[in-house]
């Protein structure tokens, strides 16, 4: 079965199809089964984590946490491996998943909740009482900054305030986290400070462009090396600082000792570049050039997909993969994919498709991003729809959704960032 569900009805030309061969086999290739069954295995009780052996009869309990979206299914799998070794586990994500020894809970995203807060402070609570005899397997997934939350001094509607503010702002997500690990006492090695003695393995799947650890999920168990005034420095770049009424009182410094930081094995196990050379190894076989212009791409969602399009030669397929941002003028409905590809649009040619989509399914809409090319033009064409209406609102969903290129798969239980094909005949 496709994860593309509308997979037949962007079918409708020989590019368009290789295009969406590329985006089913880039969702494919990072979906948590097989990310588990790449990176975990058991034996013997003996937990091999890629180069990482552990004997779990060196611990007297073994718990699980995780947190962000797409930990829901990667701790499910992991689940099934300790099934007999587990004690406990708490998990939030967003969407249903059924565990035998877990307790879950589904919060929100992109904004923190209440929801979210009852579930971080419950399960520290359980976590209260560790030593150098338990063990946590610590499941993170992009999104974590804003399940799981513990704000220091401001309330928690302050902080939702704060995170809403950073999302319109167009700070790039080191920016924004750099901020959230300052206002929480959990990110930025919060987490390794609750859970120390405990030997902590962190698995960590990232949706940040260059895997920089200390930046998935605002680097719960990783020691943080920005200070109070860095974060100080980013609320002033965007004029926030005035307008959040923020007082320094109100920051944290993060844990800097590092015996916090000495039991703990912080291990990737999925990013972009599998997607990346899943997609390359596939495009091979359609005969074209295959140019990887970046994996850590950042730039403006507004003007990157001319500058893609500019960078791919003909008879080439351009892959990258990245975040883009988004500064938000209007009150439209739609997400950076979708305001990548219908600002392309502008100035796309008949030999171009384009394509940008969320390796999780969900561009901040119903769709995970789109695809555009002529027959997009021509479709909005016979409906009378005018691309810069819908720009200056940023209200890019009711546009693709009108034409019929939205790519639709629903929520995935996976969370590498965004990725972007050019295909150029």
């Amino acid at each position: 079965m496709r994860l593309v569900k509308n997979f037949d009805a962007l079918n409708k030309t020989p590019e368009r199809k290789m295009c969406l061969e590329l985006v089913e086999t880039a969702l494919s290739s990072i979906q948590p089964d097989k990310v588990i069954k790449k990176n975990v295995s058991i034996s013997n009780n003996r937990l091999t984590i890629q180069n990482l052996t552990i004997d779990l009869n060196e611990f007297h309990r073994i718990f699980l946490l995780g947190f962000g979206k797409g930990s829901a299914k990667l701790s499910y799998y992991i689940e099934q491996l300790l099934i007999n070794h587990l004690i406990k586990g708490f998990v939030i994500d967003l969407v249903p998943e059924h565990f035998k020894k877990i307790e879950y809970t589904i919060g929100t995203h992109p904004l923190p909740s209440e929801k979210n807060l009852l579930f971080t402070r419950k399960t520290i609570q359980q976590f209260n009482n560790l030593t150098i005899t338990d063990l946590v397997i610590v499941v993170i997934a992009g999104g974590g900054s804003a399940l799981l939350v513990n704000p220091y001094n401001i309330s928690l509607e302050k902080l939702i305030e704060t995170n809403k503010m950073l999302l319109r702002s167009g700070a790039t997500i080191s920016e924004m986290n750099v901020v959230r690990k300052h206002l929480d006492l959990v990110k930025g090695g919060g987490l390794a400070k609750i859970l120390y003695p405990a030997r902590l393995v962190t698995l960590i799947a990232s949706d940040v462009p260059g895997n920089d650890l200390s930046t998935i999920a605002s680097g719960p168990t990783v020691k943080d090396v920005t200070t109070k005034e860095d974060a100080f420095d980013i609320l002033k770049k965007y004029n926030l600082w005035e307008t959040l009424s923020l007082s320094i009182d109100e920051l944290l410094e993060t844990p800097k000792e590092d015996m916090y930081f000495r039991n703990i094995s912080n291990i990737l196990i999925s990013s972009n570049k599998t997607a990346l050379e899943t997609m390359e190894k596939k495009a091979k076989n359609f005969g074209y050039k295959i140019l990887i212009e970046s994996d850590k791409l950042q730039a403006d969602a507004q003007t990157i997909g001319k500058m893609l399009i500019e960078k791919t030669p003909p008879h080439t397929i351009l892959l990258a993969a990245g975040e883009t941002t988004l500064k938000v003028k209007g009150q439209g409905q739609g997400g950076r994919n979708q305001e990548l590809v219908l600002n392309a649009l502008r100035t796309v040619s008949n030999d171009v498709v384009i394509s940008s989509f969320d390796s999780d399914g969900w561009d901040n809409s119903a769709f995970a991003g789109a695809v555009g090319d002529y027959k997009t033009l021509e479709k909005a064409k016979r409906l009378n729809l005018n691309l810069e209406e819908f720009l200056q609102n940023n209200n890019t969903f009711p546009f693709f959704e009108k034409v019929g290129d939205g790519i639709n798969t629903g929520r995935l239980p996976s969370n590498v960032s965004d990725l972007m094909i050019v295909l150029r005949k």
